[in-house]
């Protein structure tokens, strides 16, 4: 049985979304793919996609075309699988997180809604925060945590008011960050040394930097179909999933590789004050705007981060009045990730590091067992099953942990842990998420054939 959403929204820009986790009635269908291309560009204009480019140089000692290489595979990774979950929105008409209930029953989806909880309405809600606070303590020389406050209040509203908001949001930003961000780039890319050779990194650094940047692309994988739900169920999904993908790598690889070629600008301390480090090689004029850039740039990607951890939250299985449902969880979302982001300012750049490979452990994982289960299912019609309780496929679980769990004791390479195949071969970088994701993707295949 399908749980249709109640009330009506329609177009309203200017209003609360009704419901949460409910199939999107016909009447309310709206949009077109191409949209989703702001929708995908505008919050990876922001810092913390500059800084995967500032970490492949200044933390995993590439040279500049290596962290740019690296960076383009990695996010060419994630769009690629972004594109395919998100031309799934039209037809299901529900967000993602829901329908993981095919592959991981209706209980056990718990699993991956709970990750995905963290990461995004606390995690990366967090990094995105710290960004803004950052910048506009550099550029207003008010505290931190009152920049901190300013701009949560934000993105907490745009979350809050939900989904036309947010697209409108996304499309008006657009342009203001392409702009701003274009200028900053040509200064940036004018200065730098774009034959420089790195410090050695070696395959090591360069599997770090891909595991990085496909944790930085693959974030937005478990929000994909979130903002295609609304799109008539007749859209093209060649179309959706093009735009939707396009939008995050190109905006992804671009200032990531602007990130790579401000590090090879002598001066500044690019890893523990990110954001004074880039802007001091652009003119003052020109610093401000980039300041200001990178503020709106990390609201435009909370906005979809409160968004998308509210409905993970509600997937959990919360139950609340159905017309503030969705509002009140994002206003659960802002009020914690505030509270995680205040812990971050200090030594920003490391825990970001640390934080986009731990992204990638549980993701890669979680796309095994989802793209896997489309494969099964091509040309078939989607099931009744996501709203049922009853709906068992312990297959998606049990292979998800699997992954996860093996793949990070062998290969995991951070700070905190050494898995055990980088202790004795060091070169080998940082693989997990690869082996998490065929690990995974063979034991789903296994465990359904075996039981269908």
């Amino acid at each position: 049985m399908t749980v249709v959403r109640e009330g009506t929204y329609g177009d309203k820009v200017a209003a609360i979304e009704p419901g949460g986790l409910e199939f999107i009635p016909l009447s309310d269908r709206h949009g077109k793919p191409s949209g989703l291309l702001w929708t995908w560009m505008s919050p990876n204009l922001e810092f913390a996609t500059i800084f995967l480019g500032v970490l492949a140089v200044a933390a995993f000692k590439l040279s500049f075309w290596q962290a740019v290489l690296a960076c383009a595979v990695g996010s060419g990774l994630g769009a690629i699988t972004h594109g395919i979950l998100s031309a799934q929105g039209p037809a299901s008409g529900v967000p993602q997180m829901v329908l993981g209930r095919l592959p991981f029953g209706y209980w056990g989806n718990i699993l991956p809604a709970a990750f995905n909880s963290v990461a995004a309405g606390i995690g990366w809600f967090a990094v995105n925060s710290v960004s803004a606070a950052l910048a506009l303590n550099t550029l207003t020389g008010l505290p931190a945590w009152l920049c901190l406050a300013i701009a949560v209040t934000a993105m907490v509203a745009l979350g809050f008011f939900g989904h036309n908001l947010v697209q409108a949001f996304e499309r008006l930003a657009f342009p203001v960050l392409a702009v701003i961000l274009l200028v900053t780039s040509v200064i940036i890319v004018a200065q730098a040394d774009l034959g420089y050779a790195g410090e050695g990194g070696g395959m090591g650094g360069f599997l770090l930097a891909v595991g990085a940047s496909f944790g930085y692309a693959a974030g937005w994988n478990p929000y994909a179909a979130d903002y295609t739900r609304y799109l008539p169920p007749g859209s093209s999904r060649r179309a959706v999933g093009l735009s939707a993908g396009l939008g995050v790598f190109v905006s992804c690889v671009i200032l990531q590789s602007v990130g790579a070629a401000s590090v090879t600008i002598a001066g500044g301390d690019p890893l523990g004050q990110p954001t004074t480090a880039f802007t001091q090689h652009l003119p003052g004029p020109v610093a401000g705007l980039t300041l200001l850039a990178i503020a709106l740039g990390a609201v435009a990607a909370n906005a979809l981060n409160v968004y998308s951890g509210a409905m993970s939250l509600l997937a959990l299985g919360v139950r609340l009045p159905l017309h503030l449902r969705r509002a009140i969880m994002a206003l659960a979302c802002g009020a914690i990730g505030f509270t995680v982001a205040l812990s971050g300012l200090a030594d920003a750049g490391h825990k970001y590091e640390a934080f986009l490979l731990v992204i990638a452990y549980w993701i890669g994982p979680w796309l095994g067992v989802v793209l896997t289960d489309l494969f099964l299912r091509r040309g078939e019609e989607l099931p009744p099953v996501l709203f049922d309780r009853r709906h068992t496929n312990w297959a998606g679980p049990i292979a998800m942990v699997v992954g996860v769990v093996v793949s990070v004791w062998l290969f995991s390479n951070q700070q905190q842990y050494v898995g055990l195949i980088p202790q004795q071969v060091p070169a080998v970088g940082d693989i997990a998420f690869e082996v998490g994701f065929l690990i995974s993707a063979a034991l789903y295949l296994a465990l359904k054939r075996r039981t269908s």
